[in-house]
């Protein structure tokens, strides 16, 4: 076998053969993480002869996951039986599953697990029984609330109380929430972790157990562990402390989830003595690429400086491009994308366009149609999201799980049996009153109990029951494809759908295609047992299923790109308001964040960067004129290609240096001024000494402000127009508006 740390730089060598102890690798972006990761495992394992039951390695997608073990089974030859790598959810789950049959928990093994919609069901009902609005208290908002508090080990009892109504409101919903997921044998995505903490916690029997068998605790991405994540590494850990942890706090973007990325700088308070080592030599990008990229995130602070090297010496500059609108935006893309393959030999899948919201993707989608560019969307409708697929699975679930009232409120009507929603609210109260379950009122109608509805609807249940019962039976023999091919045929599913669609006949023909890649997914796992492969497709994400062989454009936002890479790169909408997005403005750690995310664009690209904005950009119905964003400004001129006067214009006016002040406590140094820039070049004909100040606004970028018809918003920039100022502000309510500040009458909050 070939030595393992002959293609290994030393920092790389370091810490793979760093064995015992806790260790930190702080690793710039494509600096060879996964190699060091899957090496070290394979070090440990071949040279140190730790047994692969005692190692465990946690990362954060199911994709990441399969290629670790991949390389890990190739440096090993096949010596990775018992080897536990997985994202932190499946690995729970599995836990979970195990401790759940040995009755250590308040559910049985067969727990669901509730996907999102699954969740935001579950909460729309309970608002409704509680006479909540919906419309003022958004579901989506409240079960954002639940997850932050489970990713933080708060329990539904120790939800603290509220300044607000909206405060009270999670504290009604989250008991309730908890205890019908419980009596449903449900878990939600936080619960796999929460659970799996509290059972560590409080079960020393258990955690004993595992401590004794993860000798060494591997995590990838450590930057994007939450509260419940660090603390379930910690406790696996012990009592040796055998952790090793690669992170990089330039690529923490996931605040929005719960992800902390301050959780790298606590882990080095927790583990004094643990062993630090950077990883900066990058085998990705052009060092143009990384210079670009360092003049963005050197500004942030609260973090490891980085110098970011390669051998892969200049590079292509930066591609900057001011264009008209997000049509021409679209156009000019395509446009490029088409001279770049014609001329560098480049392929469709070699390009990703890149952006910071999902809905900046439409224009762009329709000038790859307009264009006859092939392209994929990822973060649209997922396969696992789709009617068709949902429906099915909410068969298989309740066939798994009858308890799982989630899954019986979706398919008792579909396809439609007569029994509407009053009925099904009098089977649940009937099953409730019983005190014996979902799962047990469904055997009673099978066996021709009397139930609390009759005609049609009672007739209909009764059969419904039946149909459950004999799925189970069926699933008991342990083929999936059977169980699956029976649902099909005992509801008429394939008839339902082209009868009751109101799709056309592509889209139709796109449903049961849907339908037979199901089939075909569940006859290649037809040897898991059900709870297992429904576990797979529950954790499965976008990426996973992401064919790096298909010959499209890849469309994504900023978010979706981690971990992925291209060789031309192309970000658009690099505006006030956009990139930074607006609600960043008046925070100086989310702004630091929106530094964070376009580091890691940036960082995707192999060998080119292309940079777009508008000067005028229709988005959420409103049509505005633009702001380019003041992440433009922070790019040396040496570096780019294409700037427009207008971006050059920008680094002299008082108005930009304004709303580049106040990031102080997050991003920069307090009161940047125009002396301090290397780069700023005067407006033509005028020196920078003699240029006459300009008159102080009374708006500042990041004011929050409120409008008698537009209601609260934040203010982007503000000018001086003659005796009057102009003032454009992002409305929460109606987006972007550009206001006369003497007849606007707004007010500072």
């Amino acid at each position: 076998m070939p030595n393992l740390l002959d293609k290994l730089n030393p920092q790389q060598r370091e810490a793979v053969t760093t064995v015992y102890g806790p260790v930190l690798v702080l690793a710039g972006p494509g600096s060879g993480k996964t190699r060091v990761l899957t090496h070290r495992v394979a070090y440990l394992i071949r040279e140190i002869g730790i047994p692969t039951h005692h190692i465990v390695a946690v990362t954060f997608t199911n994709k990441a996951a399969g290629e670790m073990r991949e390389r890990v089974e190739d440096l090993l030859a096949d010596r990775a039986d018992g080897l536990q790598i997985g994202t932190f959810h499946a690995i729970c789950a599995r836990l979970l599953r195990v401790e759940a049959g040995m009755g250590t928990l308040p559910y049985n093994r067969d727990y669901a697990i509730y996907d999102t919609d699954d969740q935001l069901s579950l909460i729309k009902r309970i608002l409704g029984e509680l006479n909540v609005d919906t419309k003022k208290f958004q579901p989506g908002r409240i079960l954002g609330a639940i997850s932050n508090a489970k990713n933080e080990l708060i329990l539904p009892d120790d939800y603290p109380y509220g300044r607000d109504y909206f405060s009270e409101v999670v504290r009604r919903v989250y008991p309730a929430y908890q205890k019908r997921l419980i009596e449903s044998n449900a878990m939600d995505f936080d619960d796999l972790l929460m659970q799996t903490v509290l059972l560590l916690r409080a079960n020393e029997t258990a955690r004993e157990k595992y401590q004794r068998r993860y000798e060494h605790v591997m995590v990838d991405e450590f930057q994007d562990t939450n509260t419940a994540q660090y603390q379930l590494v910690k406790l696996l850990g012990k009592p040796q402390d055998n952790i090793f942890v690669v992170g990089d706090e330039d690529q923490g973007i996931y605040a929005f989830r719960g992800a902390d990325y301050r959780n790298v700088m606590q882990f080095k308070t927790d583990y004094p003595a643990a062993h630090t080592i950077l990883l900066e030599q990058n085998y990705r990008s052009t060092q143009i690429v990384l210079d670009t990229a360092r003049a963005i995130i050197d500004r942030n602070r609260h973090r490891t400086p980085k110098a970011l090297f390669t051998n892969r010496e200049g590079g292509k500059r930066v591609s900057i491009y001011e264009a008209y609108s997000e049509a021409d935006e679209g156009e000019y893309i395509a446009t490029q994308i088409r001279r770049l393959i014609k001329t560098r030999g480049y392929r469709y899948r070699d390009f990703a366009i890149m952006y910071r919201t999902n809905a900046q993707s439409r224009t762009l989608e329709d000038a790859a149609v307009a264009t006859g560019l092939p392209y994929r969307l990822i973060g649209g409708v997922a396969f696992y999201k789709r009617r068709e697929i949902r429906d099915l699975l909410a068969y298989l679930k309740l066939v798994n799980n009858p308890d799982d009232s989630v899954s019986f409120q979706r398919i008792v009507n579909v396809p439609g049996r007569g029994i509407g929603e009053k009925s099904v609210s009098a089977f649940l109260a009937w099953a409730a009153g019983r005190g014996s379950g979902l799962a047990s009122a469904l055997q009673a109608a099978a066996d021709g109990e009397i139930l609390p509805i009759t005609g049609r609807a009672g007739k209909s249940m009764a059969e419904f029951g039946q149909l459950i019962c004999d799925l189970r039976a069926l699933a008991e023999e342990g083929d999936l494809t059977l169980v699956f091919d029976e649902i099909i045929a005992r509801t008429g599913y394939m008839i339902y759908l082209n009868e009751s669609s109101t799709d056309t006949d592509d889209q139709i023909r796109e449903r049961q295609e849907n339908v037979s890649s199901l089939r075909g997914n569940i006859s290649d796992k037809r040897d898991l047992a059900l709870n297992d492969f429904l576990s797979d497709t529950a954790l499965a994400s976008d990426t996973d299923a992401l064919d790096p062989n298909a010959d499209a454009i890849t469309l994504l936002t900023l978010h979706a790109a981690k971990g992925l890479e291209y060789p031309v790169v192309f970000i658009t909408g690099i505006e006030e308001g956009l990139l930074p997005h607006s609600r960043s403005l008046s925070e100086p750690d989310a702004m630091a964040e929106e530094r964070r995310l376009f580091y890691v664009g940036l960082t995707r690209a192999r060998d080119e960067i292309h940079l777009t904005y508008a000067f005028r950009r229709t988005l959420y119905g409103d049509s505005m004129l633009s702001v380019p964003s003041r992440f433009l400004e922070d790019i040396p001129e040496e570096l780019t290609e294409g700037v427009s006067p207008k971006i050059k214009s920008l680094k002299d006016r008082s108005g930009y240096q304004k709303s580049t002040t106040w990031e102080s406590s997050g991003d920069r140094t307090p009161q940047r001024s125009a002396q301090t820039h290397s780069k700023v070049i005067p407006f033509p004909g005028r020196a920078a000494k003699d240029k006459a100040p300009e008159p102080q606004t009374k708006f500042k970028t990041g004011m929050k402000v409120f409008h008698a018809t537009f209601g609260p918003g934040i203010v982007i920039t503000s000018k001086r127009s003659g005796e009057d100022e102009e003032v454009e502000v992002r409305f929460d309510k109606v987006g972007f508006k550009r206001l006369s500040a003497n007849f606007a009458k707004l007010t500072v909050l």
